[in-house]
C-alpha cells in the first residue's frame, strides 16, 4: 500500500459476499431503510476493484453471530486470505461473536497471528451482548496486547429495522456510554466509535471527548444528516479522531463523499478525517507499506 497515492481510506466496509459462492443480497428490510435497491460490487476482490478506481483504500470486515444464519456470507478467514491479494487497496478486519466465549478468544488469537488482522468489528445489539460486560474483557485484552483496533457499532441500526420485533435486534447493546467502561478499563485499546451515535450523539462525543483512545468514525448515515454538534467537534477538538467511512455497500463513497463537500468543514480538516487520521489509527505512514503477506502462514 502507497498511503502517498491514496485520495481517501474508507474505514468502513462491509463485505457481503463469498468468493466461492452464494450471498452477496443484502437484507430487503436493510435496502428499504438505506432506499436503496441496487446491489453492488460484494466479494473481496470486486470490493478491491471498486475502491481502486477511486483511489482509496479501504478496511473490510464480516458481522460474526450466533444469533443468526447467513448464507453465503464470508468467513473472516476468506476475507483475510483475499486481502493478500489486494493488499494495495484492502485492510481486513474480523469479526468474533462474544457469545462463543472461550472459542472467541482462540479466534481472535488465531485471526491476528496468522491471517495478519489489525483489527476487530462488534456489532452489540445484533451480536446480543453489552460491550462494557466484564465476561467480554478477555477478548478485548487479546486485542489491546496485539495493538489491534477495535470497531462497535453504536446507535440506532438498520438491522432488523421495519422487521416484526425488529428481528430480534436490540439496539439498548449500542449505547455509547458503555463504551466509556471498556475505554477506561482498556486504556491502551484503539477504539472506534463506528456511526453516527442516534439517538445518543452527545453521548457519544463525550465519551470520544474524554477518552483519547476513542474515535468516532462517520458511516451508515449521510453527511447531510449529521447533527451540528457532530459537525462542530469535527471541525475542533475531535478533528484528529473522526474518520471517513461509509458503510459499504448500503452508501457508496461517491454519494458520501459528494455529501461531505456540502458541509462547512475546515479545509485544514478535511485531510484529516478522509485520510490521515485512519493512516495514524492504522499504523500506516507514506514511508511503510502494510504487507500484509509478511505477516500470515495460511493461503
Amino acid at each position: 500500500m502507497r498511503p502517498e497515492d491514496l485520495v481517501a481510506i474508507d474505514t468502513h466496509v462491509h463485505v457481503h459476499a463469498s468468493v466461492t459462492g452464494g450471498g452477496g443480497a443484502v437484507d430487503q428490510h436493510m435496502k428499504d431503510y438505506f432506499k436503496t435497491q441496487e446491489d453492488r460490487p460484494a466479494t473481496v476482490p470486486a470490493i478491491a476493484d471498486y475502491y481502486r478506481t477511486r483511489k482509496m483504500a479501504c478496511v473490510v470486515f464480516n458481522v460474526d453471530t450466533l444469533r443468526e444464519t447467513r448464507p453465503g456470507r464470508p468467513s473472516s478467514e476468506e476475507i483475510a486470505i483475499q486481502a493478500r491479494d489486494h493488499a494495495d487497496v484492502v485492510i481486513p478486519f474480523a469479526s468474533v461473536d462474544p457469545a462463543r466465549g472461550r472459542e472467541a478468544i482462540a479466534m481472535a488469537k488465531t485471526m491476528i497471528e496468522d491471517y495478519g488482522v489489525t483489527g476487530f468489528k462488534f456489532h452489540p445489539s445484533v451480536q446480543g451482548f453489552y460491550p462494557n460486560d466484564p465476561d467480554v474483557y478477555a477478548l478485548y485484552r487479546v486485542i489491546e496486547e496485539a495493538g489491534c483496533v477495535a470497531v462497535f457499532h453504536t446507535g440506532h441500526t438498520g438491522s432488523g429495522a421495519g422487521a416484526p420485533g425488529g428481528k430480534g435486534v436490540r439496539l439498548k447493546y449500542s449505547q455509547p456510554i458503555f463504551l466509556d467502561d471498556v475505554a477506561v478499563d482498556f486504556p491502551d485499546l484503539k477504539i472506534v466509535m463506528a456511526h453516527p451515535s442516534f439517538p445518543w450523539q452527545d453521548e457519544a462525543l463525550s465519551v470520544a471527548r474524554h477518552k483519547p483512545n476513542v474515535y468516532i468514525d462517520l458511516s451508515g448515515w449521510s453527511p447531510k444528516r449529521f447533527p451540528p454538534a457532530l459537525i462542530q467537534h469535527a471541525n475542533t477538538m475531535l478533528k484528529e479522531r473522526m474518520l471517513f467511512g461509509t458503510d459499504y455497500p448500503l452508501i457508496t463513497p461517491d454519494r458520501w463523499i459528494r455529501d461531505f463537500e456540502a458541509l462547512e468543514i475546515r479545509d485544514d480538516v478535511r485531510p484529516l478525517i478522509m485520510k490521515e487520521n485512519a493512516l495514524r489509527l492504522l499504523g500506516l505512514s507514506s514511508e511503510t507499506s502494510r504487507d500484509s503477506t509478511s505477516r500470515g502462514s495460511h493461503a
